[in-house]
């Protein structure tokens, strides 16, 4: 099985990436730096025996994400799974943030997972079977204090989301939104010594869930996951 998965390294993506791998999956993961990059392909095949390719991609370029497209399909002749997982979080107010932070958190957070996925489905759609994920937020079904355009991208992914499990639903290939609540990455380390580490949930929980959906039959799919922290949103 080939799994694409975008933000590989930290946080979310890193640990669906080793969910996949963990099964016997051939990945082609991105991000933005290459060390990283490099140093994760290397763990993940002494660790699970498995091929991964990578590209250094910043998602926001449309140019780039088609380069990467480009070079999986030159790669491999078809892909299985694909996980739409890079974004980027600016905390703010619609009336108060940055000049062109709509534009950024867009293009990031919703261009990326679009220009990708178009890319890649003339791999996935002869085959009339595959997953795809769409890493979406709680922020994409209620505004988030503070969330500002980064609420505005996410609740337009869940809309991408939806749009794209109508047009594959009769062509086997099944969407899932997946929509975690606050998660330990690198976007909380400035507050790992102000909350326990009990209080957000394990990337590893939501790869888990991850899994768990595409192990489901073909004739089952899970439209959208909703996860959150047992003691609920911060």
């Amino acid at each position: 099985m080939k799994t694409v998965i975008t933000g590989a390294t930290k946080g979310i993506g890193r640990a669906i990436a080793e969910a996949f791998a963990r099964e016997g999956h051939d990945l082609a993961i991105c991000a933005r730096n290459e060390d990283d990059l490099k140093n994760f392909q290397s763990e993940l095949q002494e660790k699970y025996s498995v091929k991964v390719i990578q590209k250094s991609t910043d998602v926001a370029k449309k140019e780039q994400v088609t380069a990467f497209a480009d070079y999986i399909k030159s790669e491999w002749s078809q892909v299985d799974v694909l996980v739409n997982n890079a974004g980027v979080y600016f905390p703010g107010d619609v009336h108060s943030e940055d000049e062109g932070t709509l534009e950024a958190l867009i293009e990031t957070n919703l261009y990326s997972a679009y220009n990708l996925t178009r890319a890649l489905l003339p791999s996935m759609l002869p085959q009339a079977k595959g997953h795809i994920f769409n890493i979406c937020s709680v922020a994409s079904l209620i505004a988030l204090p503070g969330g500002g355009s980064y609420s505005i991208s996410k609740f337009a992914m869940l809309g991408f989301n939806k749009v794209l499990r109508e047009e594959m639903k009769d062509k086997g290939i099944r969407v899932t939104a997946v929509m975690p609540g606050a998660t330990w990455s690198h976007s909380w380390d400035a507050m790992k010594d102000q909350l326990p580490e009990s209080r957000l949930m394990k990337a590893s929980d939501v790869a888990a869930a991850v899994w768990g959906a595409y192990q489901l039959s073909d004739q089952a799919v899970i439209e959208e996951l909703v996860m959150r922290p047992q003691l609920g949103d911060l």
